[in-house]
């Protein structure tokens, strides 16, 4: 525990009152992990906790909730409370204050997240969070479905936990979740990105298939349970698309776009699939996948930057395989692609091949080894890729006589081209001449 918590439960407890770190921070600690934050609850109510500190903010006063600044870090600090009815599965419509830790874990998720700890007393442990921890198991606090009933969205949290964990998730509590995965409709969409984000970067990101089993994605993302249910019928593949896509994410560096990216790159095949006498074919489900994809982080509310580079992974994950390109197309390649997502690129594509099936792996593998090897001489030799990369600039054109305007972007674009093609063109004199000569030949054979 923090100096800082030591010390805020301390003057609580020089008041008066009961005080203990609680909750998440518990668990993490006995597991050897270390907690993202230390919350603190106490027998004091909001207005005590605030006569007691100098520095203190009302984050969550009316669910008794107050943040106690040590230096520069923030400690929430609630008092212990009772949740009143819950009429729409997120937010209780009343908090009542009380003087027992018991009723005040009681409201608490889980069994593992429902412990609270201080110097003096140790672990104070109700409902067998301890128990529950040694087996690797998340059990819900009493009734699963009361539980659920209160916030859905401890039902995608469940799932979350046991990817993070490795653990498994109780019966009763799996049980309840399938009867009450459609109370997830009334959870916002930022509440749930959260959740998907935390289990894709988790360790165990394959869990979601445990989400597809207790009905949750059928709710949160439908598009992944037909993901789930296409089968891929040709040489290159020997798992549902689902499952393919699960492999994927799971040979991924753990990095929101690429892990997005790797399970959204396939999302159309389910509706570009056609089947003939040589099996199952998806042609055009990169660029289907765009859409989808599109159509899925908007409805999780990604933030643009982040939502771009996923659909730009998904557009570009299938370049490359079939015949090898040549350096002058790798390049084009490259400046349509942009060079900032190449090396996701290839991580991308490296982790698509390994979960197909071994047919024709080593020459995919050795395909993309080329291409990487085209890119580290296209870096190294710093080769133009951009417009801002050319020698030349607008003001340049307009000082041989050109307006700006569409034509002078089209110039632009044919000066790139051009060396994209021949690298070496990447001069001043030599852009100008071209320049030059393209003007006459426009003036000679207007269109």
């Amino acid at each position: 525990m923090p100096e800082a918590a030591e010390r805020i439960i301390r003057v609580l407890q020089e008041a008066g009152f009961e005080a203990y770190i609680v909750g998440g921070c518990v668990r993490d600690a006995v597991l050897g992990r270390m907690p993202d934050d230390w919350d603190i609850t106490t027998s004091a109510r909001p207005e005590e906790v605030k006569a007691l500190f100098r520095r203190t903010i009302d984050t969550g006063i009316a669910h008794g909730t107050v943040t106690v600044m040590m230096g520069d870090t923030g400690y929430e600090v609630t008092t212990y409370r009772v949740d009143g009815k819950y009429s729409d599965h997120r937010r209780p419509e009343t908090v009542t204050f009380t003087a027992s830790l018991k009723e005040d874990m009681q409201r608490r998720d889980f069994t593992i997240n429902a412990m609270a700890y201080n110097d003096e007393e140790g672990v104070i442990d109700h409902f067998g969070g301890m128990e529950d921890l040694e087996a690797g198991c998340i059990r819900c606090v009493g009734e699963p479905s009361e539980r659920f009933d209160e916030d859905a969205l401890r039902m995608l949290r469940a799932v979350r936990f046991a990817a993070q964990l490795d653990f498994s998730i109780d019966g009763r509590t799996r049980e309840a979740i399938r009867a009450q995965a459609g109370f997830l409709r009334e959870i916002s969409a930022e509440r749930i990105h959260t959740e998907l984000d935390k289990l894709l970067l988790s360790g165990h990101p394959a869990r979601l298939k445990e989400a597809y089993e207790l009905g949750i994605t059928g709710v949160v993302m439908p598009e992944f349970d037909r993901m789930m249910e296409t089968p891929q019928h040709n040489p290159h593949h020997c798992y549902s698309v689902g499952e393919h896509s699960l492999r994927v994410v799971e040979e991924v560096p753990a990095g929101k776009a690429l892990r997005w990216a790797a399970l959204l790159h396939d999302v159309a095949k389910p509706a570009m699939r056609v089947t003939d006498e040589r099996g199952d074919h998806f042609y055009g489900h990169s660029e289907k996948g765009v859409e989808l994809a599109e159509e899925i982080l908007k409805r999780l509310k990604f933030d643009n930057a982040t939502a771009d580079r996923i659909k730009r992974l998904v557009l570009w994950h299938d370049y490359g395989m079939g015949q090898t390109p040549s350096l002058c197309s790798f390049r084009k390649a490259l400046s349509r692609m942009g060079a900032d997502l190449f090396e996701e690129y290839a991580l991308l594509k490296r982790a698509d091949i390994l979960a197909q099936s071994d047919y024709m792996r080593e020459q995919k593998l050795l395909q993309l080894e080329k291409l990487q090897e085209y890119y580290a001489e296209v870096m190294h030799s710093e080769q133009c890729l951009t417009l801002k990369d050319l020698k030349v600039t607008g003001r340049d054109l307009m000082e041989l006589g050109m307006q700006p305007g569409k034509q002078m972007g089209e110039m632009l674009q044919y000066l790139l081209e051009s060396v994209l093609e021949d690298p070496e063109k990447n001069e001043r004199q030599v852009l100008l001449g071209l320049t030059e000569a393209r003007m006459r030949e426009t003036a000679e054979h207007p269109l």
